[in-house]
């Protein structure tokens, strides 16, 4: 056997132990074919796979920037990236999903399925918030394969991000009907589907949210966990005496926003059990206590399920109780309460620091950091927020926690502006502060639930696109009758949010004068 046929032996081992799953001996054959030939620009390039597979982004992408100096290859630039992309380094990875497009186009004699190419550049543009230039990526891969199950759901994802969601619905309907192992497109369609009103239909498919959304853990596309009694999916239960345990799942927000429904479920069941979040138990046992004593609140999902008969995940309540748009305004609108005593010190503070006659506004900008490029979307820069702030026409009361520096406030004296945050424990505290407030101003956060959920008036400052629970195209939600949306007419633009937010206050305000 000549020396070439030791390496090409050698390759062909790591290459199948590779592919194999087995990538400790692939390392292994891959290092010995590059100490033999240091140029090897195949061994190069699988030892930059088998890093990426190892989570090393930083090793792999140097050892195919190395193969491809050797020798360029459509294959190794799509490799790079999808490393680029893993890393963050997204405008990176669309240059090198475009190179290997160029590329391709320059060498027939490489066999590549160039759509692979496009699809990833369309991920690149996709996550670099370039929506259009994906939209014209996702658009060629299913020109040449119209059957590219995920780049009709990415293209789903990219419409309705460009205000287009009944295009998005027809695209993840077909990324689902051409795979239905596709659970994300499937979740996406029911997304699609609320937000555009369209409840009924959309809740099976909501169903499968976990696979867009991940868990309460933060975890991307983990199933929830299986329970040892049934899932309630609405009807009579079963037993005249049975009893029901609501799951909580994904943010405080939505468990702020979904326990209206509670009331409804003990139509259904005597006995209804909560698992509910430490934030949220003094606010839940003083608004559904001493009204609901039905209801019991646990610290924990049972350990022991011998005294449940059903369970249903907190956001599954909709689909079991047949909720449909139209059925919202006969829901409840003031199912959440402040405890009177707390509620009092909060007002004494209050009347010491806001003038006699000028509206108390409670103001929120940033959310939380469980979904960075969602809290990025859906958060207003400190600076920008400053021009609200320095509006005459209220007493600004802070009520946002910043779980990062950057959206802090700048330093500053601000006599209009009392921030009381540091004092503040749980949505209990909350709600007795914002109980005494004539208005709360906030992004999509969980304190406008909370705070709509009081019968509180709510000026929502709402992105292009938002969340589906406020619909498209609307100015007000059947969710909550307070509340009032301010949306952004082009994408990321918050300036002309706040300004018409500042005209309103204006509009709101301007007779009340201090006295």
């Amino acid at each position: 056997m000549t020396p070439s046929q030791d390496i090409d032996g050698l390759y062909a081992a790591a290459e199948q132990a590779f592919f194999s799953g087995n990538h400790d001996t692939a390392r292994t054959h891959a290092d010995a074919v590059l100490h033999a030939q240091p140029e090897h620009a195949a061994a190069l390039h699988l030892r930059g796979l088998i890093a990426l597979e190892a989570k090393e982004p930083g090793g792999a992408a140097h050892w195919i920037e190395h193969a491809l100096r050797v020798r360029p290859d459509p294959i190794f630039c799509n490799s790079l990236a999808v490393v680029q992309i893993r890393s963050g380094a997204l405008a990176d990875g669309a240059a090198s999903a475009q190179r290997g497009l160029e590329l391709a186009s320059r060498l027939p004699a490489v066999s590549i399925d160039t759509s692979v190419l496009a699809f990833n550049l369309g991920v690149a543009l996709q996550l670099n918030d370039d929506m259009e230039a994906a939209e014209q990526a996702y658009g060629s891969v299913l020109a040449s394969n119209p059957a590219h199950s995920g780049a009709h759901n990415n293209l789903g994802l990219v419409l309705n991000a460009l205000g287009d969601v009944e295009a998005a619905i027809v695209h993840h309907r077909r990324a689902y009907e051409l795979d239905p192992s596709n659970l994300e497109a499937r979740s996406n369609m029911g997304h699609m589907m609320l937000a555009a009103g369209r409840y009924e239909e959309a809740w099976p498919h909501f169903e499968y949210r976990w696979a867009a959304l991940g868990n309460n853990r933060g975890e991307r596309g983990a199933r929830p966990s299986e329970l040892p009694v049934p899932q309630w999916l609405g009807g009579t239960a079963a037993k005249q005496d049975g009893r029901l345990f609501i799951v909580y799942e994904q943010g405080l927000g939505d468990a702020l926003q979904f326990c209206r429904f509670f009331p409804l479920a003990l139509s259904h069941f005597p006995t209804v059990g909560f698992n509910c979040p430490q934030p949220l138990r003094r606010l839940f046992e003083d608004s559904f206590g001493a009204r609901y004593p039905q209801l019991k609140l646990f610290d924990d999902i049972p350990s022991d399920w011998r005294d449940w008969d059903w369970h249903s995940p907190m956001l599954s309540l909709p689909m079991a109780l047949g909720i449909g748009l139209q059925h919202l305004a006969s829901a409840p609108c003031r199912y959440l309460r402040a405890d009177p005593q707390r509620a009092g010190y909060w007002r004494e503070r209050l009347a010491q620091v806001a003038p006699r006659g000028v509206p108390r506004v409670g103001i929120v900008w940033a959310g939380g950091k469980i979904n960075a490029h969602m809290d990025g979307m859906r958060s207003i820069p400190p600076a920008q927020i400053e021009r609200l702030l320095a509006s005459p026409r209220a007493h600004w009361i802070s009520l946002q926690k910043a779980d990062d520096a950057a959206k802090e406030l700048a330093p500053a004296h601000r006599p209009n502006v009392t921030d009381w945050m540091s004092e503040i424990t749980d949505f209990a505290d909350t709600a007795a502060l914002v109980e005494s407030l004539d208005l709360v101003i906030a992004a999509d956060t969980s304190v406008a639930h909370l705070a709509a959920a009081m019968g509180k008036r709510v000026w929502l400052l709402n992105r292009y696109a938002g969340c589906w629970r406020w619909l498209r195209g609307r100015a007000d939600s059947p969710w909550y009758p307070g509340l009032r949306l301010f949306n952004q007419a082009e994408r990321g633009n918050w300036a002309d949010v706040l300004a018409k937010v500042i005209d309103a206050l204006e509009a709101e305000f301007s007779a009340r004068e201090p006295h």
